[in-house]
């Protein structure tokens, strides 16, 4: 596919001086204290190629797209629909583990507490633990449980997890006392998944094709309106740029605890999921650690078609990355095309 025919929306690079009515305070320049305003400089400008590359990459695709890069070293950022809330379906996973090893470097657990998952844990879609619940449960650990959401995107597994620490307003709290901005947590997959196709949650759907064949059998008016409540809404939105200042503050080790921390990108860096969306167009001697959130498909649309993650450089330098398709018919190859895009023009104009 062309990349030329994938567009662009209106590109946001970082902060600038301010633009205010007179006084207009000078860059570098205080009267009270010219040394101290020296040493507080202004960010560098993003690099115009990938500012450039970036809005041509988004100009004109088909659905609702949201793409940020944020320079974690030099703090440059550059974004197009940067600050619209998108549908993050399991991107949001990351923010259970971060609530998680938050409760962690607080003493309240530990990665090797037992926890047990039983049938009333299930929830529905991609949960690979499920084949191992059987009679009385499945004795797993809370670090086995985080491996299992993070690097497999197990639903049932971060559901167990959300549990455990308190459920969706847990998480909501360690959102906003993290001050992370523009990031929503939705109800959990249960009832997330549900409200989308139009449904109520029934225990029946955790099993065999329950959940596929009660929303086949809703009348599509019903199907396209739940959907388009969700994409216009979403529960779990998030904006890109809020995604990408988050990642960057993990990076730096001002979310969590310096070991929490490692361990988190080191699980991100050995995810098996979404090896063709960014982390395709990866090259030798660079790491990724990501995470990818897919949504529904209805009538050839998809609602959230998502990976987000830190793209570190063989000198050390490193990038948080977001590209977020809220709602797009475009086919997966052009959706995986455009993230492979977007990693080749950030590593372009790395140097």
């Amino acid at each position: 596919m062309a990349i030329a025919a994938l567009a662009g929306c209106q590109t946001t690079q970082a902060p600038q001086a301010s633009r205010v009515a007179a006084p207009v305070p000078i860059p570098g320049f205080s009267l009270a204290s010219p040394k101290a305003a020296a040493s507080m400089p202004l960010p560098p400008a993003a690099p115009a190629a990938l500012v450039a590359a970036v809005n041509e990459l988004a100009r004109g695709f088909d659905g609702k797209l949201g793409i940020a890069v944020r320079s974690i070293d030099q703090d440059w950022q550059v974004a197009t629909n940067g600050d619209i809330a998108l549908p993050q379906q399991s991107v949001s996973k990351l923010w259970v583990a971060m609530t998680v090893l938050d409760a962690a470097d607080q003493g309240r657990l530990r990665l090797d507490d037992p926890v047990r998952v039983t049938r009333e844990d299930l929830t529905l879609f991609h949960q690979p633990i499920a084949a191992m619940v059987r009679g009385d449960g499945y004795q797993a650990t809370v670090g086995e449980l985080l491996q299992r959401s993070l690097t497999q995107s197990d639903n049932t597994a971060n559901d167990r997890l959300l549990r455990l620490v308190g459920g969706p307003e847990a998480v909501r709290g360690f959102i906003r006392r993290k001050g992370l901005g523009t990031i929503k947590f939705g109800p959990g997959e249960r009832l997330l998944q549900s409200q989308t196709a139009g449904l109520s949650w029934q225990p029946e759907f955790a099993t065999g094709n329950g959940f596929i064949r009660a929303r086949a059998s809703l009348p599509l008016d019903t199907r396209v309106k739940a959907y388009q409540a969700y994409v216009a809404d979403p529960p779990d939105g998030a904006a890109p740029v809020a995604v990408t200042a988050a990642l960057a503050k993990l990076k730096r080790g001002a979310i969590l605890s310096a070991p929490s921390t490692r361990y988190l990108i080191d699980t991100m860096e050995s995810a098996k999921t979404g090896k063709q969306r960014l982390a395709g167009a990866v090259p030798p001697g660079w790491r990724f650690g990501h995470k990818t959130g897919t949504g529904q498909d209805l009538s050839g649309r998809t609602a959230g078609y998502n990976d987000v993650g830190i793209l570190s450089a063989p000198d050390g330098r490193s990038y948080a990355i977001a590209v977020m398709i809220g709602d797009t018919p475009r086919p997966v190859r052009e959706r995986q095309a455009l993230m492979h895009a977007v990693i080749a023009s950030v590593i372009a104009t790395h140097s």
